[in-house]
């Protein structure tokens, strides 16, 4: 009579791919292939940029719940947090399933923690996402508008939120797709006040689950510059949603006319809204693949804590 063979232990050994989209930088792991257990902590220790791999963003692709979606993915921030969307991440999400042989399809679609978006890899212009539905009350970003004034720009709120430090409050779009986001119009977007006003909007405590603050300068109808300090990520050199979020905001404030190029720091993207449709296309690319011990990874995050 045999005994029964022991259980193997989970490998802390996880295979990843290093990737981004314009310069928005992520770390892919296939949870399809292989276990992975993605908790917070670990999360932040693959992110962190000296202990880790470093990235805005930790991205899991896990087999679909949803039966009309092809896969699953989840999206970590650099602190931990889970969020809903992520315009670069999802474009990094369809190559990666294409160059790690996990399919073939084309279009593919995606389960979000919002419902299902899909996605078309083309090799030479990139990758198109339809990016969902926008909403913009209020309450679709979680924002508590008690005794905020406001003002009528085209088809838009704005929402008039004073900053400490400066003299006139800052006039805000409220934009949701999927996730929150809270886009200004700047006059230069290299001298806006990012690092400050930033984290203050992101952080600001009228917005329940925080949000994604933007500063767009607009150059023309269909051209804009962008920056956006992203929850739990900080200034990041791109952001898709936040490009989709900003170019809807304009396109309802008057200013814009689908479709927009919008420069980032990290490169280029192309949106394009017709009130309903949304559809962001840009790059996204493989920067190099790897091995990692997350047991080891966390133990040395651990100590640096320590201080």
């Amino acid at each position: 009579m045999h005994s029964p063979t022991a259980p193997q232990p989970v490998s802390s050994l996880w295979r990843f791919s290093k990737m981004h989209g314009a310069g928005n930088d992520f770390v892919m792991l296939d949870g399809v292939t292989q276990p992975i257990e993605l908790t917070p902590e670990r999360a932040r220790a693959l992110a962190d940029r000296h202990f880790g791999i470093g990235a805005d963003q930790i991205l899991l692709v896990e087999a679909a719940t949803d039966t009309e979606a092809d896969f699953r993915y989840r999206i970590f921030n650099a602190d931990g947090s889970e969020v809903e969307h992520c315009g670069n991440g999802a474009r990094c999400f369809v190559r990666f399933v294409h160059e790690q042989g996990l399919s073939s399809a084309n279009p593919l679609r995606a389960q979000i923690r919002t419902g299902i978006i899909s996605l078309y890899n083309d090799p030479q212009r990139g990758v198109d996402v339809m990016m969902g539905t926008t909403r913009f009350a209020p309450a679709d970003v979680g924002f508590d508008h008690t005794g905020l004034e406001t003002r009528d720009q085209g088809d838009d709120t704005l929402w008039l939120l004073p900053v400490p430090g400066q003299a006139a409050p800052v006039a805000l779009s409220l934009v949701s797709i999927s996730n929150p986001h809270a886009v200004q119009v700047v006059d230069d977007v290299k001298q806006a006040p990012v690092a400050t006003v930033g984290p203050f909007i992101e952080s600001h405590p009228r917005f329940a689950h925080k949000v994604n603050a933007g500063f767009m300068q607009v150059i023309d109808p269909h051209h804009i510059k962008l920056r956006v300090y992203e929850r739990g990520a900080g200034e990041t050199l791109a952001c898709g949603t936040g490009a989709c979020a900003a170019v809807v905001a304009g396109i309802r404030r008057g200013l814009l006319q689908s479709p927009v190029v919008v420069d980032t720091r990290g490169g280029s993207l192309r949106i394009e809204w017709d009130g309903q449709a949304l559809r962001m296309s840009g790059p996204a690319q493989t920067v190099f693949t790897g091995q990692v011990d997350i047991d080891a990874l966390c133990a040395s995050l651990a100590r640096k804590e320590i201080f």
